[in-house]
């Protein structure tokens, strides 16, 4: 499929990456969107907390929101396309990754970027007691690259799943690992690698035989925490088996429903990589959007409705 021209123009105040990415993550505020929690078990006997919210008028149609690295449903990018989605087409459902929800999940395991299963298990949760004929996939970051991944690795996916959008996603996840660990990064690099720490410390007090002090120690990047924590409790062998085996680049060939991937050109997570041009151009199922603006999940524009979503609400119209 040709790649999408953009016609993203934000006024000049957000044309900065950096400050697009830091406003929007940290200080932009939606409003109005009413939340029913739905917790389900999953088939390990771990939980997943689900957020709903729903649209005035009866609907068959529902979107399914992925957050990314440390989120949850109630950051404001989830929060936008679920207002949004609400007012204009039917439901929406924020789903919180394994441990994300505000109480730390069960199991040693937890999430990760390419943890496909749990999406699966939402889905087909969905499928079993709900009653939607249009299901609409919309990720973010890191939840953007589980759901590409998802798509690739599923030849059967169920005939009501229509379409999905993934914004600002680290579609080579050892690249993006790599911008991340760059100076012009750091603020990023040391927020996340708080809030992973923190995590692991509340670990080590449910499972003491599987984290030692040494091992919390040893984290000093973002890195660290993956070689010691993230691939070892998930069956890799080491960070970058988990990057290889986990980055969705190599799946986005085998993608079979319309999707629509937009990713920024002055989003600083990203590496070259994360571009894929040529897998979009070879597959007609896959839309590539680039626009010159948007830092990292930080379009901005007017009257607090951003870019993104209004592209994810009229790709999903489109189809």
């Amino acid at each position: 499929m040709p790649i999408i021209t953009s016609t993203y123009k934000p006024p000049f105040y957000s044309k900065n990456g950096h400050l697009a990415t830091i406003y929007s993550g940290i200080m932009r505020r939606v409003k109005g969107v009413q939340q029913e929690r739905e917790r389900i078990t999953l088939s390990d006997g771990d939980f997943i907390d689900l957020d709903w919210s729903f649209s005035k008028k009866k609907s068959e149609k529902l979107i399914v929101v992925l957050h990314g690295l440390e989120g949850d449903a109630q950051r404001h990018y989830m929060l936008g396309v679920a207002k949004l989605f609400n007012e204009e087409e039917g439901d929406a459902v924020c789903i919180n990754f394994r441990g994300c929800s505000g109480e730390d999940n069960i199991k040693y395991r937890s999430y990760h970027s390419g943890v496909v299963e749990d999406l699966d298990e939402v889905i087909q949760f969905v499928l079993k007691h709900k009653n939607y004929t249009e299901i609409y996939l919309n990720g973010f970051s890191l939840g953007g690259n589980v759901l590409l991944k998802y798509l690739g690795t599923h030849n059967d996916l169920p005939a009501s799943i229509k379409g999905a959008v993934a914004i600002s996603v680290p579609v080579f996840l050892k690249g993006s690992m790599l911008q991340l660990h760059t100076v012009k990064n750091s603020l990023y690099n040391r927020r996340f690698k708080k809030h992973l720490i923190e995590k692991l410390k509340r670990k080590q007090l449910h499972f003491p035989e599987d984290v030692s002090q040494d091992m919390i120690n040893r984290v000093k990047t973002l890195k660290d925490f993956d070689d010691v924590y993230t691939s070892k409790a998930h069956g890799f062998q080491d960070a970058y088996d988990y990057y290889e085996k986990s980055s969705s680049r190599q799946f986005l060939p085998s993608i079979s429903i319309p999707t629509l991937l937009i990713n920024a050109l002055n989003d600083s997570f990203l590496s070259p990589e994360c571009y894929p041009v040529k897998e979009a151009k070879n597959n007609p199922n896959l839309f590539l959007e680039m626009p010159k603006y948007g830092g990292h999940v930080g379009f901005y524009d007017k009257n607090n409705l951003y870019y993104s979503e209004k592209r994810t609400l009229e790709f999903i119209q489109s189809i």
